[in-house]
């Protein structure tokens, strides 16, 4: 397969629709031209587009996530955007951040392996993870792990996906107006233009996107010496 370029005619999977970027990976899909997009959810909600197929998935559960495959057979794109977050830490005791890691992590990597030999069938397609600028900074604790692991496992996906033509692009953002951060009191990025540069990187065959400023500069200053990142360590 080319590289994607467009999205007319694509079928799009988005995880996590019912969420504040799930639903604009949803509304900007069929705006750019999409055909059909699955919005997946563990309780999707009801769509009033019939273009929109609402579809049950737990990415926790690999039962729910091989059903869901089985029914989302034509899928192009595949747009890993669920997440959590439970203030766990990976200090002491780590039920919490183990569940964390179950969502973050794990159901990311079994929500791919089950859709890549979907996309390289269909012509090799593309998957992006939504990750974050706490993929590179500590400060957010169990959930900065989840996001560094994950960050690592799109790099390892990238190449191994790239022999039947799937790209793999990593999404990066800051603080962004979804209900995860609805009680975080910083300023906050608008979920369309966060999505709206997420699809231009894709079109334009991105690795990565660093959607904000404070992406950005965290991720150029990433060679500096850890004090530059976390003061306390001065």
């Amino acid at each position: 397969m080319a590289q994607l370029t467009t999205l007319d005619g694509a079928v799009v999977l988005v995880t996590g629709a019912n969420g504040g970027l799930g639903r604009e990976f949803v509304h900007q899909a069929l705006a750019q031209g999409a055909a059909k997009v699955y919005a997946t959810a563990r309780t999707p909600q009801s769509w009033d587009d019939p273009r929109i197929v609402p579809l049950a998935l737990d990415i926790t559960d690999p039962a729910s996530v091989a059903e869901a495959a089985g029914t989302a057979a034509d899928v192009t794109v595949l747009i890993n955007n669920a997440g959590a977050s439970n203030g766990s830490s990976v200090i002491g005791e780590l039920a919490a951040a183990r569940a964390l890691f179950d969502t973050n992590f794990w159901g990311q990597l079994q929500v791919t392996n089950a859709f890549a030999p979907i996309l390289g069938a269909n012509g090799g397609g593309a998957i992006l993870n939504v990750l974050s600028v706490l993929s590179w900074l500590a400060i957010a604790d169990a959930y900065s792990a989840t996001k560094a692991a994950l960050w690592s496992a799109t790099n390892t996906q990238r190449l191994a996906l790239a022999g039947q033509g799937t790209q793999v692009l990593g999404l990066h953002l800051g603080y962004t107006d979804t209900p995860m951060t609805k009680n975080i009191d910083a300023p906050k990025n608008d979920p369309a233009d966060v999505v709206s540069a997420a699809y231009a990187g894709l079109l334009a065959g991105a690795h990565e996107v660093l959607a904000d400023e404070v992406s950005r500069q965290v991720r150029a200053g990433l060679a500096a010496p850890l004090s530059a990142l976390y003061p306390q360590l001065a």
